[in-house]
């Protein structure tokens, strides 16, 4: 395999999590009786560049089909995140009704419903349906279609260009990373910033994050590589923040390198810095993910298994895919974790991929009183754990899994 943005033969493997089905590839009852397509989950890194990715095996279009199921509104809090980042931006950046904001990867216009409520014009961009039909819902303008260059020159010369364009937890979802970032210089006004989002490949090794690694995920970024891969591709970075979501997020500011105004910001150096520091530029320094994996999968059996001998009742919450990950790579079925809890109303009554463990609402932790509630999306947990807080009634404990294996009572 060659690497998405150098073209150089990869020959490193970062971590190697067998296979499994794509991790959003939610089975319906009918679906449960046929067989699922298993691929190789696979990372390598690319001596070259130090683009960090996904052995290249699924069709894009298979993991983000018309009834993709992960919809951004469920979680409050990143609702929460999307409307401080909204106030902040229109502030910073002085939007008002004669700017246009447009969102890569808009969902279920979770964001952009911040941006219509302060009377700026906007659109998403959004490939997948069920998504999409939320949005638009809202009041929303969406446009159906994957992004890359070719759609950013059409969108131009009708007149879409944007002052601000928005990218959150996209960037690693695309298989060719050079013709997407791309297209944000090609859409961009002369002037117009555009920032991403996307989870800090520095955390994923530091933390032992290796959930978040799944087919849908073609990508693992430190600012190492992005800074290069925009550079090549019509964008300067002048800023990039730190910011705690999904375990610890960098947002990148961009500019175009022809036309952009915006000074450095000397966080740009400090994060490279210390980034350097790690050696995320040497190949050594990939070489621990897989045995700290291999150490939560065995925690995991082993905790679930002295469950099932002791009769001690033990349910999972949210159908993440970083959860279908972790449970995928562990060989776990039903008979050890009975069913997991989602409040999206869109994944309950169906099966998580690979592991084929029901997905059931809420009900059913109130109903059963489960001892043990594996939180799956870690990430969440605090926002999890208030949530379920009525759990205590009857001393259940929660338990994660990464960076290791923690009871929390």
């Amino acid at each position: 395999m060659k690497c998405r943005h150098c073209n150089n033969n990869l020959q490193h493997t970062v971590i190697d999590l067998a296979s499994s089905p794509p991790s959003n590839s939610y089975l319906s009852c009918e679906k449960l009786k046929g067989a699922e397509t298993w691929y190789p989950l696979k990372v390598m890194v690319c001596e070259n560049c130090w683009l960090v990715q996904t052995f290249d095996c699924v069709q894009t279009e298979e993991m983000f089909s018309e009834d993709y199921a992960y919809f951004s509104s469920c979680s409050s809090s990143w609702v929460k995140h999307a409307e401080e980042y909204v106030a902040t931006m229109a502030i910073r950046f002085s939007l008002n009704s004669d700017s246009n904001v447009v969102e890569v990867a808009s969902n279920d216009g979770y964001l952009l419903q911040s941006v219509k409520a302060k009377g700026i014009a906007c659109y998403g961009v959004e490939p997948t349906s069920s998504t999409a039909n939320i949005a638009r819902k809202k009041g929303i303008d969406v446009v159906e279609k994957f992004f890359c260059a070719e759609l950013a020159i059409k969108l131009v010369s009708e007149g879409r260009g944007a002052d601000l364009m928005v990218a959150n937890n996209v960037l690693a979802h695309v298989p060719n990373i050079n013709d997407f970032v791309k297209g944000f210089s090609i859409l961009l006004n002369p002037q117009g910033v555009a920032t991403f989002e996307f989870p800090h490949l520095l955390n994923l090794l530091q933390s032992n994050q290796f959930d978040t690694i799944y087919h849908e995920h073609y990508s693992y970024l430190s600012l190492i590589t992005v800074v290069n891969i925009f550079k090549s591709n019509g964008l300067d970075v002048f800023d990039v923040e730190e910011i705690s979501t999904h375990g610890g997020s960098l947002r990148v500011f961009a500019q175009r390198v022809d036309r952009g105004q915006h000074l450095v910001n000397g966080s740009v150096d400090a994060i490279l810095k210390r980034e350097k520091q790690f050696e995320l530029d040497e190949v050594k320094t990939y070489q621990n993910l897989q045995k700290a994996a291999i150490k939560v999968k065995a925690d995991l059996l082993t905790l679930l298994i002295k469950f099932q001998e002791e009769g001690t009742s033990v349910v999972g919450y949210g159908a993440a895919a970083k959860g279908n990950t972790l449970l995928n790579y562990a060989g776990i079925k039903s008979d050890l974790l009975p069913c997991v809890i989602d409040k999206n109303e869109a994944k309950q009554g169906k099966y998580l991929p690979g592991s084929r463990i029901p997905i059931v609402d809420e009900s059913v932790i109130k109903d059963n009183r489960p001892e043990y509630i594996l939180i799956l999306p870690w990430n969440l947990k605090s926002e999890i754990i208030e949530q379920l807080s009525y759990a205590r009634e009857w001393n259940a404990k929660f338990v994660t899994f990464i960076p290791r294996l923690k009871i929390l009572k």
